[in-house]
């Protein structure tokens, strides 16, 4: 099997955007940095999103689409959030993460399995093979029976269509009203609408968390009745967005260091990972200078106890009756605002974290408390 050059420094594998920022950043700081994609000049098509103040200060101000400076949610009632929202122009964010210093090759890398010992090479399906004194793997995560996800089903539509569904303001990060025909008793889901910054709106009917989540053609049906008792019609031959991922990685223990969502990076309780990786892509950089795990460096034990307690928040969730969601979430959103930071955003917040579970706990109804107990107790 033929050798690419002699060993570099650090081999990403995966350049989606948090592989991508590795690579980059790596490479800012004097690494000889490869990455591997199976296509990586192909742009990004998803909708990325993240609360701004989330994002370190070396991304940038220049990588957002729109930016909604105090978007609304609706649970029971209407409620307006004191935090500005933003969503990624996936071009600009990609020119930001410039790959001018790296080797980029187009190809489809074979890692080996989690039993290997440590892994200083990556082979290609083409046979030829990338020696390096680090291999972190950044391919994010595949849908499986096993890991909750999230779906959803979306239209891009212009801003005067969109007004109905938008009432009095231009945004809705959750509108939880139960205006979408579903069934009584059936799982939930909510309407996100999003301004995309060159006159349109994104609207679309999510299912937050399911094992398996709602069905794409079930999120359509509600998406079209919600808008349709708001007075919006949905246009023919329009921008179609569908979501389907995992909220959760799956357990692995091995060789290869995995980064992003591979690495536990997405949040279990609302699907975002991208500012989550930006965040902590100098973390693991530094790890890598100084020749430490960057896994070690990645998952420091507050960082740990913090996804567990994220992670009983997801079992909570996933076990909540539908009856009881938008009453949850309208809990939630009551919270003081740096409660709802501290589990919304931060990786190693412990006190605060905990602060805002047990402040929900305290403050949702009998019911809802069970299922929040019983989740702890799972979880235990």
């Amino acid at each position: 099997m033929p050798t690419a050059g002699s060993a570099v420094d650090l081999a990403v594998v995966g350049l989606g955007p948090a592989g991508r920022a590795l690579a980059h950043r790596a490479a800012a700081r004097g690494l000889d940095v490869v990455g591997i994609d199976p296509h990586p000049h192909r742009g990004w098509r998803a909708t990325y999103a993240a609360w701004v103040d989330e994002v370190p200060g070396w991304v940038g101000d220049d990588v957002w689409r729109a930016r909604v400076r105090r978007p609304r949610v609706h649970g029971v009632g209407e409620r307006v959030l004191d935090r500005a929202y933003g969503v990624f122009d996936n071009s600009a964010l990609r020119r930001r993460l410039d790959l001018s210093g790296v080797r980029v090759i187009a190809g489809s890398a074979e890692l080996p399995a989690p039993s290997a010992a440590t892994v200083r090479s990556v082979a290609l399906r083409d046979g030829a093979r990338i020696d390096a004194r680090r291999v972190i793997d950044a391919r994010g995560v595949r849908p499986s029976p096993a890991l909750a996800e999230q779906t959803a089903f979306g239209v891009v539509v212009s801003a005067d269509v969109a007004a109905p569904a938008l009432g009095d303001g231009d945004a809705w990060f959750m509108d939880w009203r139960p205006d979408n025909a579903a069934e009584h008793g059936a799982p939930p889901s909510f309407l996100y609408a999003m301004p995309l910054g060159d006159g349109t709106v994104l609207l679309e009917e999510t299912c937050l968390v399911g094992r398996p989540g709602l069905p794409l053609g079930e999120l359509r049906r509600r998406l079209v009745a919600r808008l349709a008792a708001r007075g919006v019609r949905i246009p023919a031959g329009g921008t179609v967005e569908r979501v389907r991922f995992p909220v959760q990685a799956p357990n692995r223990a091995g060789a290869v260091p995995a980064f992003g969502a591979r690495a536990g990076l997405m949040h279990p309780g609302t699907g975002y990972s991208v500012a989550a990786s930006l965040s902590a892509t100098d973390v693991v950089v530094d790890a890598l200078v100084d020749d430490r795990d960057p896994s070690r460096a990645l998952w420091p034990r507050s960082a740990r106890a913090v996804r567990a307690l994220r992670e009983m928040g997801l079992s909570a969730l996933l076990s909540l009756e539908p009856t009881a969601t938008a009453g949850f979430f309208d809990a939630f959103f009551a919270l003081p605002a740096d409660r709802q930071r501290a589990y919304l955003s931060g990786r190693t917040d412990v006190a605060g974290t905990a602060a805002a579970m047990w402040s929900l706990f305290r403050t949702v109804d009998p019911s809802a408390r069970r299922t929040l107990a019983r989740a702890g107790v799972r979880r235990a």
